[in-house]
């Protein structure tokens, strides 16, 4: 059993070295209170992207989602933006208001809506503009650390991580997250883990967490003694099975064996998590809408027929929704092949781009006034 170091966030020690990774619509504060329990408040559970614009103009949906139940610590909040000084703002805006202990910068989303204003994993290739908005990001975060989170680059021919990766350093972040993905990939192949390797030997100084494809509390340690990272940031792999943090905190500490609940334990917390969702929206019915793009996920490899799960899927009242579960076969044992891939698995995508985006990576890009996203959330 190889011991892993704890992780350093700043001041804040996480160990085991594990992160939930921010995912839009997914890891509110309901579900990062299912992780947080299975995990026995052991990690970093990081908020979904909170955009920087949004918060500035504090749009009503994005206070809510910047709302942290006292149990959490630290409070964990990424956040999405394009224009230094809004990202200033924003920044400053947590630190006066003590909204967050710890602010991750998102610098790895595909999907175009981001990407096509130069976000997310568009924005490193823009050597001068990353530099820029980590400046911002740090020279206002007063004691609070910042991190980043990214992708190997746009695609092949435009890989950004090593530069991204010496400025992150020289502009003083605390850590970076390297998913071994580019964006053309999206969620398809395989995560490149040798590039998460080849991070942290570029920049030794600071903590290298690794992104991609950990379905499983052994991939975790796969990654770690692989590529020798400091952490280990899971995303899809918890989709509808919230107690892999519990598996991690196991696997990390060397004991027991992963979990593997039975449908009836699975639709404990599928009820859980609903009735959760509801009482933080503040409405059940809403909250049940909400639990709804879960249950395939919490779901998959349970003998659950078509039917069945159409009704599952159009659910709306706690009622109905046990009423549902209890009509299956609740004594099924986990079913082989439930750990593996879950979630999003598109690749080769086309990237998009703002126009004349790849002319030059070092020109001084100006960002369009409707450039900053005006919703969280994804």
């Amino acid at each position: 059993m190889t011991a892993f170091n704890p992780l350093a966030i700043g001041p804040h020690t996480v160990q085991p070295p594990v992160v939930l990774a921010p995912m839009a619509g997914i890891t509110n504060a309901p579900f990062r209170t299912l992780c947080r329990e299975f995990s026995g408040g052991k990690g970093l559970f990081v908020s979904e992207m909170i955009t920087t614009r949004a918060l500035v103009e504090r749009n009503e949906k994005t206070m809510q989602l910047v709302h942290f139940d006292e149990t959490e610590t630290p409070r964990s909040i990424q956040l999405y933006g394009v224009d230094p000084v809004t990202v200033g703002k924003a920044v400053r805006m947590i630190v006066d208001e003590d909204l967050a202990d710890h602010i991750d910068l998102n610098f790895g989303c595909p999907v175009p809506k981001v990407t096509r204003k130069g976000g997310g994993s568009a924005l490193p290739y823009k050597r001068p503009l990353l530099r820029a908005i980590l400046n911002e990001a740090v020279s206002n975060a007063g004691d609070l650390p910042v991190t980043m989170k990214m992708r190997k680059g746009i695609d092949d021919d435009h890989i950004t991580f090593l530069d991204a990766g010496r400025i992150a350093v020289e502009e003083g972040v605390t850590a970076i997250a390297l998913h071994g993905r580019t964006a053309a990939q999206h969620y398809g192949g395989t995560a490149d883990w040798d590039a998460i390797a080849r991070l942290k030997e570029h920049v030794p100084e600071i903590p290298v967490l690794g992104n991609g494809d950990i379905w499983s509390a052994d991939d975790a340690l796969r990654m770690m003694r692989r590529t020798g990272c400091d952490g280990v940031v899971v995303g899809r792999g918890c989709l509808g099975r919230p107690w892999l943090f519990g598996d991690l905190v196991a696997a990390f500490e060397g004991k027991g064996a992963a979990a593997t609940p039975t449908l009836r334990e699975v639709a404990d917390v599928m009820v859980r998590h609903a009735r959760l969702l509801g009482e933080w929206i503040g409405d059940e019915t809403r909250g049940v809408i909400d639990f709804r793009k879960h249950v395939a996920w919490y779901l998959k490899g349970f003998a659950v027929g078509s039917e069945m799960r159409k009704r599952l899927a159009v659910t709306s009242s706690l009622d109905e929704l046990r009423a549902q579960l209890s009509a299956l076969d609740l004594d099924q044992a986990w079913p082989a092949g439930a750990d593996g891939p879950r979630g999003r698995t598109s690749g080769n995508n086309r990237v998009v781009l703002p126009d004349g985006w790849l002319k030059d990576p070092y020109d001084s890009a100006a960002v369009s006034a409707d450039a900053e996203l005006d919703t969280s959330g994804g």
